[in-house]
């Protein structure tokens, strides 16, 4: 079984670069064992105000941590060609062996519309990244090999080239899943699966999903990471916790697919509707400690061995510490 990894979610829709190197060090220093960062190009309400670029801050977080180092997640499919994702992360792991993975999801409008191409259906957003996801796993493994490859598929064409930068073993591609499908795939085609809080029956099903495609791939399901991205709200009072959620991640209450919105002043005007019962079973707001270690107790119980914790509220540094002293040290795998 893979060891358990309570991680640093830095937030990059609300994270400066610097702000971000710095508390995923303080994170470190308070116990927290790894960093996850998503690729933005926009953050989802102007009242978040960032949006750097992803690999740079990895880099440097790397150069002060020791932990491990994950873009989750990265979109190979609009903005970027596979084959550039394929580069930037290959580079970050022979900067930092052993300590990169590679997340991979299929994209929000938010970010990728800025190309200006047409912006497709669910399931083709899906195909275009699995297949993107075959062509990092084929540059990654010609290239360890010494050889070019090439591809020729339904979205993409690579012409014959290789990575001439690698590091001595490739980062595990992690595929992120919503749905059971997505989900069955990623177990057939990726290293590992990614996904998000939800009620205990949908990760699940996920779960259980997974499973089943990798051991049709002939894969040992057990082995595989299981990645979750948990959003939460703390602090000293409950009212406090409601207004970090309520003023810093409405997006995270609303209970309709918005990944087909281009514009966070959308997002901001819809996010006017947001009521506090609509983060039940989404997003756990409290002032209580203990609740939040048996929240995240029971993901780890359903299975999941790498979680990474996204404190919604500016207030990051006393989070962090309050967690790293009552919260990972009663955790357990």
């Amino acid at each position: 079984m893979p060891r358990m990894t309570i991680g640093y979610s830095a937030m990059l829709a609300q994270l400066a670069p610097r702000e971000a190197v710095d508390l995923s060090i303080h994170a470190e220093r308070h116990g927290f064992s790894g960093v996850m960062a998503a690729d933005h190009f926009q953050p989802w309400v102007p009242q978040q105000g960032q949006a750097p670029f992803v690999w740079n801050v990895l880099s440097a977080i790397g150069e002060h941590t020791t932990g491990d180092l994950g873009p989750g997640v990265t979109t190979p499919t609009f903005r970027w060609h596979p084959a550039m994702v394929a580069q930037a992360s290959a580079t970050l792991a022979a900067l930092h062996p052993g300590r990169h993975w590679l997340g991979i999801g299929s994209g929000e409008a938010l970010n990728e519309h800025i190309v200006g191409e047409y912006w497709p259906e669910p399931p083709e957003r899906i195909n275009r990244m699995f297949e993107a996801v075959e062509i990092i796993r084929k540059l990654f493994d010609a290239s360890l090999a010494g050889r070019d490859v090439r591809h020729t598929g339904t979205y993409y064409r690579l012409e014959s080239t290789r990575l001439w930068t690698m590091p001595e073993v490739a980062p595990a591609i992690m595929v992120a899943a919503a749905g059971p499908v997505a989900a069955r795939r990623a177990g057939r085609n990726a290293d590992g699966l990614i996904t998000v809080g939800a009620p205990a029956a949908r990760l699940e099903q996920l779960l259980a999903s997974f499973s089943k495609g990798a051991r049709e791939a002939g894969k040992d399901p057990a082995v595989m990471p299981k990645v979750l991205q948990l959003h939460l709200s703390w602090a000293p009072t409950y009212d406090e916790a409601l207004a970090h959620a309520m003023t810093e991640w409405p997006n995270g209450a609303m209970r309709f697919p918005h990944g087909d919105i281009r514009s966070p002043y959308e997002i901001e005007q819809m996010a006017r509707l947001v009521r506090p019962e609509d983060f039940e079973d989404r997003m756990l707001i409290s002032a209580d400690l203990e609740e939040h270690r048996a929240s995240i107790q029971r993901y780890l119980d359903l299975g999941f061995d790498r979680i990474y914790l996204h404190h919604v509220g500016r207030n990051q540094r006393e989070w962090i510490e309050a967690f790293g002293a009552e919260v990972l040290p009663a955790l357990s795998h």
